[in-house]
């Protein structure tokens, strides 16, 4: 249930005796253990708090004192995490996912000063890799998994300039300089995935440091076969959708553009640019629909450039009806079917 910020404090501090729920002493904090600006309510949540001494309330917020040691210490059985974190994942208290080496991904509010500033101590312990976000599906998207997520609202792009790309139906992938990898970091490998290293191979080098190109890579097929014969071959195995600076900014799609060019790569096809229309996009839905299962869907995103914190209002996806991964198990088990290209240049 949640609380106001006096009952929350009131809560925590009953709960747990008034005293820090590691050494004993007097609390003088009632801790968030997952940042409360994560949440889109706020996050006062008694689960979600502890009681804390000064030295101890400091050292969670450096998270040198993990979120796992103080849920344990206040004998917190239920984690309470933001609608879009995952439930399987181990997060620190401003929610950057800690991997099973120790390492840890920048998440949305690792750029923001505030938070560099608290975690100096730590910073070492951040790999430069960073996961593509989880795109929620717009309100009229039908094609939802059960694990799938719906916006909340599309607020975030009514009256602004928007981009309707086509969702391919491959792997999210992400390339740097120096490196290369589906949307976990710590991509197994597979046959697909070292067709794309090989691509990687020929122009990732031309990346600036820091930087990400974000695409996808078709060279298997998963639900649709891209072929001469559907008339939706490729024009490459890695079509780009976006790129990323060092400060995580997803830069405008102008900016997109300029890069693929730059880049020498393709862009996913654009299926309409302009002012967000709701007539024009229940429009493309039912092209969409009307495809017999050529096309996926689309992805729609601000035109203008954003930041990986805002990525949840900025970018949504319409998915077909039925459209599924695979019926006889997922893409990755199977023997691979190579999609077909436009022409012989790969």
């Amino acid at each position: 249930m949640i609380l106001n910020r006096d009952d929350f404090r009131n809560g925590v501090f009953s709960r747990d005796n008034h005293k820090c729920v590691i050494c004993k002493t007097m609390a003088a904090d009632a801790h968030h253990i997952i940042e409360r600006r994560l949440f889109s309510d706020g996050g006062y949540y008694l689960n979600n708090g502890a009681s804390l001494c000064p030295e101890h309330h400091i050292e969670a917020e450096k998270t040198t004192l993990s979120t796992v040691d103080i849920r344990k210490a206040a004998g917190i059985n239920k984690i309470i995490l933001p609608f879009h974190l995952y439930s399987d994942v181990e997060y620190d208290k401003w929610g950057n996912e800690i991997l099973r080496n120790g390492e840890r991904l920048q998440g949305e509010l690792f750029n923001d000063e505030s938070v560099q500033k608290i975690l100096a101590d730590v910073l070492y312990l951040f790999t430069s890799r960073v996961k593509y976000p989880r795109t929620y599906h717009l309100l009229d998207s039908p094609g939802m998994n059960d694990d799938d997520r719906k916006m909340e609202n599309e607020e975030g792009f009514e009256g602004k300039y928007v981009v309707a790309t086509e969702k391919m139906d491959g792997e999210n992938t992400s390339w740097y300089t120096d490196y290369t990898h589906a949307r976990s970091i710590n991509s197994g490998s597979h046959p697909s995935r070292n067709q794309m290293k090989n691509l990687w191979a020929q122009k990732g080098y031309n990346i600036p440091t820091g930087w990400r190109v974000c695409g996808e890579n078709l060279y298997a097929k998963h639900s649709i076969h891209y072929t001469m014969e559907n008339g939706n071959a490729l024009d490459n195995y890695f079509l780009m959708f976006s790129i990323w600076d060092r400060q995580n900014i997803c830069l405008s799609w102008k900016e997109t553009e300029d890069w693929a060019e730059l880049l020498e790569l393709p862009l996913v096809n654009v299926l309409y640019k302009g002012i967000y229309d709701k007539k024009v996009l229940a429009d493309l839905n039912k092209k969409i629909e009307k495809s017999k299962g050529t096309i996926e869907g689309y992805v729609l995103r601000l035109a203008d450039e954003f930041h990986y914190s805002k990525f949840r209002k900025s970018v949504g996806k319409y998915v077909r009806a039925n459209h599924v991964v695979n019926n006889h198990g997922h893409w990755s088990t199977q023997k691979i079917t190579k999609n077909e290209l436009q022409t012989n240049i790969l």
